[in-house]
């Protein structure tokens, strides 16, 4: 993409507080957006073939919003926990095996998408997000779920599409979760505890898909309270 063509999108965004140049082929971050470090508010460079973030990162003081699907990114410098105003980050389809320690500081986040990745835990960084409402960890190589997950806020977490075998009873005390998918993974109705359907504020469990017939789930004790708890919510949005 030629330098003309840049400037004209760094016009744009001076004016808008919006950068989107996605599906061009960037091969690195455009240093050149740190002058409108003090006022970008949104930054899209999805469907690039980026593959390292700089730490200048960390610049975008008023930065809410940042989408970097479809890179090639294998990890996030620890520059990016300093943007104290992020609410939403989608780094969907990358190469992603963890998260940058201080991840946790990031205490705006709402929306975190790192689905296509290849994360193998829950990241423990994600239990000291309060703000955190919807987290998509699908289709990355999760092989259970830690007892830390009992402090995670969010109110809807996807681990659709991993390799999870097992699941910590401390999901069932997370003090907000309503919506839990769990579809493709590699469940035994024996390694689900009990206590999600029984004790716990999930009104919504997608299980299809892992080693046991849906059935078999109505017949586990709790499965009516958690059915109290399915058709309120339903009635709600009904």
């Amino acid at each position: 993409m030629g330098n003309s063509a840049l400037k004209a999108h760094l016009e744009t965004a001076q004016k808008t507080g919006v950068f989107q140049l996605t599906g061009k082929g960037l091969s690195e971050f455009p240093e050149d957006l740190q002058k409108l470090a003090s006022n970008l508010r949104t930054i899209d460079l999805s469907n690039n073939k980026i593959e390292i973030l700089p730490p200048l990162m960390g610049k975008f003081s008023v930065l809410k919003s940042l989408a970097l699907n479809n890179n090639k990114l294998a990890a996030l410098p620890e520059e990016l926990c300093k943007l104290k105003k992020l609410e939403t980050l989608h780094v969907n389809g990358n190469h992603l095996t963890q998260l940058p320690a201080t991840f946790g500081q990031l205490l705006a986040l709402k929306t975190l998408s790192l689905s296509g990745n290849k994360l193998r835990t829950v990241p423990t960084q994600l239990c000291s997000l309060h703000h955190l409402d919807v987290v998509d960890l699908s289709r990355n190589q999760i092989q259970s779920v830690p007892d830390t997950v009992g402090d995670l806020q969010a109110i809807e977490l996807n681990l659709n599409q991993n390799q999870i075998s097992q699941i910590s009873v401390q999901i069932s005390h997370c003090p907000r979760l309503k919506v839990l998918r769990l579809e493709e993974n590699c469940l035994d109705l024996s390694m689900l505890p009990q206590s999600i359907l029984s004790d716990s504020q999930i009104s919504l469990l997608a299980v299809e898909g892992n080693l046991f017939e849906i059935k078999k789930l109505r017949e586990l004790e709790g499965y009516d309270k958690y059915m109290e708890r399915f058709t309120a919510t339903k009635k709600k949005f009904t």
